[in-house]
C-alpha cells in the first residue's frame, strides 16, 4: 500500500504570514541563532561542510546556519511553495552563489534519496514537532542513515512537558499570550488557524515529549545527547551519530 503522507499545516493564511512567528515565539528565532552558532563551533576548519535542514520554512534558520560557516553546501528541503518563495527572496545571494539547494517536496521523501553516511548534518528548527508520531520515527531513522560517522542532527523545537497538567497549563498561558498579541497587532483574523494549529500538534498522535523522544533518539543509536537549551517547551537538542570503528 502506497504510504499516505502528512498533510501540510503551513499554508494559506499561516504561510503567508509565518513571519508573525517572530512575535508568537521569540526563542524560535532564538534557537535559529544558535543554530548557526552550534555549527560554526564544531566545524572550525575550512574544509566543505554537507547539511540537510527539514522544514526550512521562509528561510530564517536556513540564513543562520549558511552564515556559520562560508564553505558549507546545504540542501533545504520544504512543502510549502508559499513559504519557499520567501525563502528565495531572504537567500537570493546564497542560491545565486551554489551555496543552496532549495527543494520543494515532503521531507521524508527528500530523506530516502540521501545516500547514506553522505552528509556531516542535518538541522531543523520547529518543523519535527509537526510530524505525526510514526512519520517522525521514520524520519530519524533516515537522518540516523544519511549522516557520516561522528556526524550530528540539530533541531530546535517545542519538545512537550511529559507531565499532562504541565502541558496542558503552558498551552493554555500561550493561548492567552497569543490573543494579547494579535489584538495588539489588529490581526484577530489569523488567530483561530493558528490556535487550530497548535490544537493539531498537541493531539495524542503528534505530540512531541521531551523525556520519550530523548529516549527514542538513544534506542535509534545516537550518542552525546545534549540538551543545550530549555525554556518551557523551547528547546535545542543535538545528538551525534557514533564514530567509526
Amino acid at each position: 500500500m502506497e504510504r499516505v503522507l502528512p498533510d501540510n499545516p503551513f499554508k494559506g493564511s499561516l504561510a503567508a504570514e509565518y513571519d508573525l512567528l517572530r512575535l508568537m515565539c521569540p526563542n524560535s528565532i532564538k534557537l535559529a541563532a544558535m543554530i548557526g552558532d552550534k555549527i560554526s563551533h564544531i566545524f572550525t576548519d575550512p574544509k566543505p561542510v554537507k547539511g540537510f535542514e527539514i522544514g526550512c520554512g521562509t528561510g530564517i534558520c536556513t540564513h543562520y546556519i549558511l552564515q556559520s560557516h562560508k564553505n558549507i553546501n546545504l540542501t533545504a528541503v520544504d512543502n510549502s511553495s508559499h513559504m519557499l518563495v520567501q525563502a528565495k527572496d531572504l537567500l537570493e545571494k546564497e542560491l545565486a552563489a551554489g551555496r543552496l539547494n532549495l527543494i520543494e517536496k515532503d521531507a521524508l521523501a527528500q530523506l530516502k534519496l540521501a545516500p547514506s553516511q553522505s552528509l556531516d548534518f542535518v538541522a531543523s528548527n520547529y518543523a519535527i514537532h509537526n510530524f505525526d508520531i510514526s512519520y517522525r520515527q521514520e524520519a530519524l531513522n533516515e537522518i540516523l542513515r544519511i549522516l557520516k560517522p561522528g556526524g550530528f542532527f540539530i533541531n530546535g523545537d517545542r519538545y512537550a512537558f511529559d507531565e499532562s497538567p504541565h502541558q496542558l497549563e503552558d498551552t493554555q498561558n500561550l493561548i492567552r499570550e497569543w490573543f494579547r498579541l494579535f489584538k495588539k497587532i489588529d490581526r484577530m483574523d489569523l488567530l483561530e488557524d493558528w490556535i487550530a494549529h497548535l490544537m493539531s500538534d498537541e493531539s495524542p498522535h503528534i505530540l512531541m515529549r521531551f523525556n520519550y523522544s530523548i529516549n527514542q533518539l538513544k534506542a535509534l543509536g545516537f550518542i552525546e545527547i545534549n540538551v543545550d537549551f530549555r525554556e518551557g517547551v523551547d528547546t535545542l537538542i543535538c545528538a551525534y551519530k557514533p564514530p567509526a570503528v
